[in-house]
């Protein structure tokens, strides 16, 4: 029996180098994570590059890791390691789920894992922050510098008096790593300051205290009463209370939820810039978050940063020592008084034949007078705008007038507060100029303020009217700063802003509406969810500050003169001889919406086929339709954006726009088929012309003639149904007739099936009878095999017998010649002879019986056969 091959597996091939041996990179190809480890003992810092041979990424970052190991070898031991070898210790010990892996160790301290851009520029940068977790600053102007950027920097006061170093600072330093650690982007900066003189401009007086700056917020100083002074709980600290202005975004470029869970968050603003991470200077960058610390800063105080302006001051250094209560009064002055929370009211119209609005600020102020308790930054609470307006509406007789050249100001007090007061401006609006977008240029050029009897003209001037209103309504005393200033308090719409690398993720501002022929990758868009919008900055803008703060502040007002992104199909060509009009989204306005025609619409897409299917019908429905009223059309909802209201979810899907009436479009019913008859009989209910226009001549001759081929169609549809029924009757004849001549046929084959049932029958008898006579035969072959192998045997034993007398008869006859050859020849001769034929009589018996047997068995078996 021959067995089953065994399966051949040939054994891996054995490695080789992946990095060439000219280079810096020492190359593990064998995966001896043990060799690895004991290089790292003898190097500070250690660069790890895990990899896989036969992985696309890594080939492609192998490039990147050799040209920061050119820079940087003589400082950094880089080491990459073969992790896919199974014969290798890394591939036993280590188990990843993507490749390349970058761990970086700094002494013992690791491993911290990079998970960025796999760019030489981002990895170098990343190193070199391992290599110096910590900035060391000496003097004010390194302070300044440190204080100013715009990521959040935690900053520490040692004094180096102690050897080796002061209590505290390897702790310190070890934060700064955990925050490497945690993360990436590497968003903290952390600093140790070393003067003394230094450290108290920002409050620091005891060494080993620690200090998280923050722009906008108040500037914290590490708890060490509440928290114990560890390095994971610094690191946690800094990361929970940092200030997160503006947020880096580096999709890795596989599958992930990065981009959904921050724009699931609300508006988002995407600025795209190319960004070098070595450079020293980036002032594009440094324009932008200052757009941001602006947008933020909802305080609105000056002394929002009282380290950078104290700072800069270096002529008067005896005025330092009061600066911390100088700021706290200013902060507080500029808490109480000069920034209330306001909102725009537009009071109803009373007189019909004045075609004018009464636009009021209404603000919640507080009084400067003896109070209780220190008056905290105002927010702009529910309670106390609704109280606010309370009192507004019960005094709002106070401003009646039907045309006021001029701002009339009142202030009440609360119902809850005596410290509390509320104030209200208002003046006269032409109704047409309530779109707040051209009010800069005609509403309040030259406003005279008048107050009523019944207010107050302290600190009114201080009110700052709604966002929507783009303006103050008392333009001669302006607040230091832009108008974007705390914006993203003073709306609904606030944005969260985010930076992406132009050099990287530029693919992602193309999706978003980018020109790819573009030389200069700056692009900006808002992106809302929520609404299902998305706007463009405007390529031709340079991306500086101002249009940054334009694009916010238009966004963020109440009505909105922005215009809505949609992506439409650049492939599409239109062309005169086409019955259909392929309609797109920069056309969808002007050829449905404002267009003076009746229009029907087909939703469709490429992948579907019933789609394709029903063009022949719109083809001809499109020459039936009168094209001075009609317009039949389609719309590849895959390659458009569409506004919201003129979605759908099903393909295909027909929608009918009828003239002066296109907000009212009817859609296509789903369970009727969609056919000619149908289509038309749906355009004819939906098309009527409105009763409230008397119809013309014109228009009934128009409708006549549209009636008549309208009628003449339906007469030419009845007469080809009426040719398909008759067709359709000469086929079922013709079916009937095939169908008796299949029931004859298959009458015919159930007769020879049962004439074919009963031969099988016959066959099989008669088969069975055979193998019963083949089976009886060849038992009797068995038996007389065996009888003629005993005849086989018992004859051999015979000859063998035989031989042996012979040689007993030769034997005795010797011995006989041998004794008695001369005294008795007779008497031996006779002797001999008697014993001869003894034996030969012997002899002659047992081969006649052999005989006789052997004859008896032939002849029964010549019986048998």
């Amino acid at each position: 029996s021959c067995s089953r091959a065994k399966d051949v597996t040939m054994p891996a091939k054995l490695p080789v180098n992946f990095f060439s041996t000219r280079s810096p990179v020492i190359d593990l190809f064998r995966g001896q994570l043990d060799y690895a480890d004991h290089l790292r003992q003898d190097s500070e810092i250690v660069l790890y590059f895990f990899y896989a041979p036969w992985c696309g990424q890594s080939i492609a970052a192998r490039e990147e890791i050799e040209h920061v190991a050119s820079r940087l070898s003589d400082q950094v031991l880089f080491v990459a390691v073969n992790c896919w070898w199974n014969q290798g210790k890394c591939r036993k010990q280590k188990h990843f789920f993507y490749f390349p892996v970058i761990h970086l160790y700094h002494r013992s301290f690791g491993p911290i894992e990079y998970k960025g851009p796999m760019s030489a520029v981002y990895i170098e940068k990343f190193v070199r922050r391992v290599m110096t977790p910590l900035l060391y600053i000496s003097s004010r102007s390194k302070l300044l510098d440190f204080l100013s950027n715009y990521e959040p920097g935690v900053l520490g006061y040692f004094e180096f008096n102690a050897s080796p170093q002061p209590p505290g600072y390897l702790t310190f330093f070890t934060s700064a790593l955990h925050s490497l650690k945690k993360d990436y982007l590497g968003t903290i900066r952390f600093g140790v300051i070393t003067d003394k003189r230094v450290a108290e401009e920002i409050s620091l007086v005891h060494s080993g205290s620690v200090y998280l700056h923050r722009h906008v917020n108040t500037s914290l100083i590490y708890p060490n009463d509440i928290m114990n002074y560890t390095a994971e709980n610094i690191c946690k600290w800094a990361l929970e209370n940092r200030e997160m202005l503006i947020r880096w975004l580096r999709p890795h470029g596989g599958k992930s939820l990065l981009l959904n869970n921050e724009l699931k968050k609300g508006p988002a603003l995407l600025v795209f810039i190319p960004y070098d991470p070595l450079a020293e200077i980036h002032p594009l960058l440094d324009e932008i978050t200052k757009v941001a610390l602006e947008y933020h800063n909802c305080n609105k105080s000056q002394a929002a940063e009282p380290d950078l302006q104290h700072l800069g001051d270096t002529d008067s250094p005896a005025s330092d020592s009061s600066i911390p209560d100088a700021h706290m009064k200013l902060s507080e002055t500029f808490s109480v008084t000069k920034y209330p929370c306001c909102n725009t009211v537009v009071l109803p119209q009373w007189h019909s034949i004045s075609r004018t609005h009464n636009v009021c600020e209404l603000c919640i102020n507080q009084t400067l007078g003896v109070k209780p308790n220190k008056v905290h930054v105002p927010q702009c609470n529910f309670l106390e705008i609704e109280a606010a307006l309370d009192s507004f509406y019960l005094q709002e007789h106070t401003f009646f007038q039907v045309i006021s050249n001029t701002i009339e100001c009142s202030n009440f007090l609360s119902f809850y507060s005596p410290f509390s007061y509320y104030t209200a401006c208002c003046r006269t609006v032409n109704r047409h100029f309530l779109s707040f977008i051209s009010s800069e240029k005609t509403i309040f050029q030259t406003p005279k303020v008048a107050f009523s009897s019944h207010g107050k003209k302290d600190n009114t001037q201080h009110s700052i009217p709604h966002i929507e209103d783009q303006n103050c309504f008392i333009p001669d005393l302006h607040i230091s700063g832009t108008n974007i200033t705390g914006l993203s308090c003073r709306t609904n719409k606030t944005l969260n802003l985010y930076l992406l690398d132009s050099n990287l993720f530029w693919i992602y501002a193309e999706r978003l509406g980018a020109s790819r022929s573009t030389h200069l990758k700056e692009f900006a868009a808002i992106v809302d969810l929520k609404e299902e919008v998305h706007y463009v900055l405007d390529q031709n803008l340079s991306l500086a500050g101002s249009t940054l703060e334009n694009f916010i502040k238009n966004f963020s007002i109440l009505y909105s003169p922005l215009k809505r992104h949609l992506v439409d199909d650049p492939s599409v060509h239109f062309h005169q001889q086409h019955v259909i009009t392929e309609v797109t989204s920069n056309t969808f306005q002007e050829t449905v919406v404002l267009s003076e025609k009746n229009v029907l619409l087909l939703y469709y897409a490429q992948w579907c086929g019933f789609c394709a299917s029903l063009n022949h019908i719109f083809i001809e429905l499109a020459r039936l339709l009168p094209p001075d009223n009609f317009t039949v059309a389609r719309i590849d909802i895959t390659r458009n954006d569409l506004p919201w209201e003129f979605t759908t979810d099903r393909l295909p899907t027909i929608l009918f726009f009828p003239y002066q009436r296109k907000e009212q479009s009817v859609k296509f019913p789903e369970d009727f088929s969609v056919n000619l008859p149908n289509l038309l009989k749906f355009i004819l209910h939906h098309s009527s012309l409105s009763s409230s226009e008397p119809c013309t001549k014109e228009c009934l001759h128009k409708e006549t003639v549209l009636q008549q081929g309208r009628i003449s169609h339906l007469e030419r549809e009845i007469q080809k149904l009426r040719s398909e029924i008759s067709a359709l009757h000469q086929a079922h004849d013709q079916l009937e007739a095939q169908l008796s001549e299949a029931r004859r046929e298959e009458h015919r084959l159930q007769q020879q099936k049962h004439t074919l049932e009963k031969q099988h029958k016959t066959l099989q008898l008669h088969s069975e009878q055979l193998q019963a006579t083949y089976n009886q035969k060849n038992q009797e072959l068995l038996e007389m095999a065996e009888k003629l192998q005993e005849l086989a045997d018992a004859s051999e034993n015979l000859l063998k017998e035989n031989t042996l007398l012979r040689i007993l008869v030769a034997s005795r006859e010797g011995k006989l010649q041998s004794k008695d050859e001369i005294k008795e020849p007779l008497q031996s001769e006779q002797t001999v002879s008697e014993d001869v034929s003894t034996a030969t009589a012997t002899l002659e018996e047992k081969r006649s019986d052999n005989i006789d047997t052997m004859e008896t068995e032939h002849s029964s078996a010549n019986r048998t056969e």
